[in-house]
């Protein structure tokens, strides 16, 4: 079944089949932490914890600074920028990224109801803020940043198509070094944002290719 493709100027839009895959694969990579998450924490994710949120104290400014890249504000700020940018899909896709995250979240609450590492890790070390009580699974600084990032690449070029993935690399382990989540809230966090990213996706499309023009001999 080859992608559906609509014609805009030179600038195909397409509607891929990689969005819908990718929606489901997160939706299974959800699933299996959201069935570990729902027993507790297991050793592994404990000691894993344990090592990210040990580093030095010395990264959390920076750390508590990164942090912010994943707050709700940043979807809203993307769709600003992409309309004066004249990428009014872009703009649409940023928005509602943002709403679906604020849905997909309280859902998830209802689903798995696991505390944050203040409770459930002894000896961790929170940082920058951290609040100490308060529902962990899934991690919506991930959930958000990682659903962009799926919509903002196909409108980058080149080594600028790392950067939003460095972006969700970086607040993952801010999270966790903060001590406001184990691996396995931020891993789920991921998990549904790509399922976000991927079903905004196939609502509005992404640029193609552009088209080639035949140039005469």
């Amino acid at each position: 079944m080859p992608d559906r493709v609509r014609t805009m100027g030179s600038r195909p839009l397409v509607r891929r089949r990689l969005d819908a895959v990718v929606a489901v694969v997160g939706l299974a990579l959800f699933g299996l932490c959201a069935l570990v998450a729902h027993g507790g924490v297991p050793a592994l994710e404990r000691e894993v914890f344990s090592w990210v949120n040990g580093l030095p104290n010395g990264l959390t400014s920076s750390a508590h600074a990164v942090q912010f890249l994943g707050v709700l504000a940043v979807g809203p700020i993307i769709a600003v920028i992409a309309l004066v940018a004249r990428r009014p899909r872009l703009a649409a896709a940023a928005l509602i990224v943002t709403a679906l995250k604020l849905v997909a979240e309280r859902l998830v609450w209802r689903l798995v109801a696991r505390e944050r590492p203040g409770v459930t890790e002894p000896g961790a070390v929170l940082r920058g803020g951290t609040p100490t009580t308060g529902l962990s699974f899934v991690s919506g600084h991930v959930m958000l940043v990682t659903g962009l990032a799926w919509c903002v690449t196909p409108y980058l070029h080149g080594a600028w198509r790392s950067m939003p993935w460095i972006v969700v690399a970086l607040v993952a382990f801010a999270r966790i070094y903060l001590g406001a989540h184990d691996p396995l809230d931020v891993l789920g966090g991921f998990g549904v944002g790509i399922v976000i990213g991927g079903l905004t996706n196939v609502l509005v499309g992404v640029p193609g290719q552009p088209e080639r023009r035949a140039i005469d001999a």
